[in-house]
Parts: structure tokens; sequence; C-alpha cells
């Protein structure tokens, strides 16, 4: 049960975002800027760094969001679920297992990224962008792990559920002209 009034209709981090528009905005925009703008990472790359943080902070509502939004975008249902289970044998780039190390090390302190976790990630030919992206995206999902962690946000188990919010989470961050609809009663 959630500590704080919220939309019943709308789990996870959307009810939270519907909660205060004010502050929802701008997260939207960087989210959308970092996952779906202009980047030489994929769509899926990104969401694979959004899913390694979010499980990692055992967060189970946005692991699950991001794992499906990553399969839909990969076209595969393994590479996810690899990277979480252990990046560096997923099958992954090199350059990707070491941003997702970089990730892995930000999401404890950001000060555990280390000279050599950097340089790494410029050997497999990661260029600054996508370092300073990596932790950005890092910095940003631990925000929205304990945003909806910390307020107890509803978690559906229905698989679903998750498939559907994968779905919308492929087509971007923007929230939808007028909202979200309060489904009709049955």
């Amino acid at each position: 049960m959630p500590h704080i009034s919220l939309p019943e209709h709308l789990p996870g981090i959307t009810g939270l975002l519907e909660y205060r528009l004010d502050t929802a905005l701008p997260i939207r925009e960087l989210t959308q800027i970092l996952l779906r703008g202009e980047s030489t990472l994929t769509p899926g790359e990104r969401e694979l760094i959004a899913t390694l943080v979010s499980a990692r902070n055992e967060t189970r509502f946005c692991t699950a969001a991001h794992t499906k939004a990553a399969d839909l975008l990969l076209g595969d249902d393994e590479t996810a679920r690899a990277v979480k289970q252990d990046y560096e044998t997923a099958p992954v780039s090199e350059k990707m297992k070491a941003l997702l190390a970089i990730a892995a090390h930000a999401q404890r302190s950001g000060k555990d990224v280390t000279p050599e976790a950097v340089e790494r990630a410029k050997r497999a030919g990661a260029t600054d962008r996508e370092i300073h992206d990596t932790v950005l995206i890092t910095a940003l999902f631990c925000l929205y792990n304990k945003y909806v962690d910390g307020l107890a946000s509803v978690t559906p188990t229905d698989p679903v559920y998750y498939q559907r919010l994968g779905e919308r989470i492929v087509q971007g961050y923007k929230r939808p002209p007028g909202g979200f609809p309060v489904p009709p009663k049955m």
C-alpha cells in the first residue's frame, strides 16, 4: 500500500508522476532525452542500463518495466535477463559490457567509478558522451528507484501489465495528451 494517496489505476512510477505534474515534467523530459534522444547508443542499449540499475537496486516495478522495454527494443527476451544475471558474460559488445560496469559502479556510489573503468570503456570504443550518459542514466534510475520504493508505489505482478507498459515505454517517456484515463468500472 502506498505511503501517500495515489491514483489507484496508475501503479509504479506513473502514479507518482501524475501526483506531481510540475515535478514530473522535467523528469520526463530528461528521461526522454537520455533514453530516446539522439545518441550513438541504441534505445535498447540505454534500456539495458536502466534495467541493470533497477535490478541492482532491487526495484521490482522498474526492473520489470525496463526489462520488457529492452526485450522489445532488442527483439529478444534473453539479453536483458543475461545482463541482470552477469553483464560480463551477457551477449553484448565489449563496449556495452564496459559501460554496464560503469553503471554498476555508479549505482553503488558515484565515487566507485574508477579511472580504470572509464579507461576500459574508452579502449572498447566508448565516447566521452556515452560514458557521461551512462552515468547520468544510472543516476536518473537511482532517483526513479528510490522514488518508487520510498513511497511504496504499487507493483503489479501480472506479466501482461508489463508487456503493455513495455510497449508504451518503447514509444517514449512523454505524458500522453490528457493524461491517463481511469478505466471504466467492471
